[in-house]
C-alpha cells in the first residue's frame, strides 16, 4: 500500500534521512521509535510532503512520485491519501471545533456544507466531542485538541493517517484519553503510521515497530521482536535509557 524506496532528505549539510527503505501494509499500524533526531518526524513529513525528499520514491497505491521530478498533481493526490495529526494540534483559533473538522471537507474536498456537518458531526461524537462542536480551541484541554486533530485526520477519511508523536505536548494525565482514541481507531482497521516515545503502547497497538537512529532503519518487525527480543545493540541501549524496568532479552 505505502512503499518509501531509497528516501534522502538533507537540511544544508545535515544529513537527516539517509536511504530509508518501508513498507507499510493496508491495515498495518506502524510505530516508529527512536532518539531525538533520529529523523523520525522528517520521515513522517516525507511521506505527505509536507518536507521534499531530496532523493527516492513515494509510492501509494497507484501512485507514484519520482522525488527528483515530483509532479504538482501528484503531490496533490498524495496529500489527500493522507492525513497528519501534529504535536501541536494545529488548529484553527478563530474557528470552532466541528469547523477545524469541515473545513478540509469543504475546501479539499469540494463536499456541501451540509455533508461535511454531517461527517464532522458523528466523527466528533465517535472520539467523545460532541458536546464540544461549538467550542472553540482555547477554551479545550490539551487532551480534547488533539481529538479535535484526531476527527479532523479521521473525517478525509484516508489511506493512513500519520501521527507525529500526538501525546508529547500532553500533560500526564491526559495522555491516556488520547492513546485510547488511538487504539480505538487502530482496532477498525485504518492503516497508520505513529511516531511515538511511549513504548508501552508501540508494544500494544502496532503490528510492526521500527527502530530509527542517526537517518537510518536499524531494525523493524513484530514489537515483542525489537521491545523484548533486539537483535541490535543501538537498539538495546536505546531501550535500556528510556524504559524504567527494561525486560528486554538478549
Amino acid at each position: 500500500m505505502i512503499l518509501l524506496k531509497h528516501i534522502h532528505k538533507k537540511f544544508k549539510n545535515n544529513h537527516v534521512l539517509k536511504g530509508i527503505d518501508l513498507e507499510v501494509s493496508k491495515g498495518d499500524v506502524v510505530t516508529i521509535i527512536g532518539p531525538s533526531g533520529s529523523g523520525k518526524t522528517t520521515l513522517l513529513r516525507c511521506v505527505n510532503y509536507l518536507e521534499k525528499p531530496d532523493e527516492g520514491t513515494i509510492s501509494i497505491h497507484d501512485l507514484t512520485i519520482q522525488t527528483k521530478k515530483p509532479v504538482k498533481k501528484d503531490i496533490l493526490q498524495l496529500r489527500r491519501r493522507t492525513a497528519m495529526v501534529f504535536q501541536h494540534y494545529n488548529l484553527f483559533e478563530n474557528k470552532t471545533v466541528l469547523e477545524n473538522v469541515t473545513e478540509g471537507l469543504i475546501v479539499a474536498q469540494k463536499k456541501s456544507k451540509k455533508m461535511a456537518r454531517e461527517i464532522g458531526i458523528d466523527i466528533l461524537t465517535k472520539v467523545g466531542l460532541a458536546d464540544k462542536i461549538n467550542a472553540y480551541p482555547q477554551q479545550l484541554s490539551g487532551g480534547q485538541k488533539q481529538r479535535v486533530g484526531i476527527a479532523r485526520a479521521l473525517a478525509l477519511n484516508p489511506d493512513v493517517i500519520l501521527f507525529d508523536e500526538p501525546t508529547s505536548a500532553l500533560d500526564p494525565e491526559m495522555v491516556g484519553e488520547v492513546l485510547e482514541i488511538i487504539r480505538e481507531i487502530a482496532s477498525g482497521g485504518v492503516t497508520m503510521m505513529i511516531v511515538t516515545h511511549e513504548i508501552d503502547f508501540a508494544r500494544e497497538v502496532s503490528n510492526r515497530v521500527v527502530f530509527m537512529d542517526d537517518g537510518q532503519i536499524i531494525e523493524q518487525g513484530p514489537p515483542d521482536d525489537i521491545l523484548i527480543h533486539p537483535k541490535q545493540e543501538r537498539t538495546r541501549k536505546f531501550l535500556k535509557r528510556i524504559m524504567k524496568e527494561p525486560d528486554f532479552t538478549i
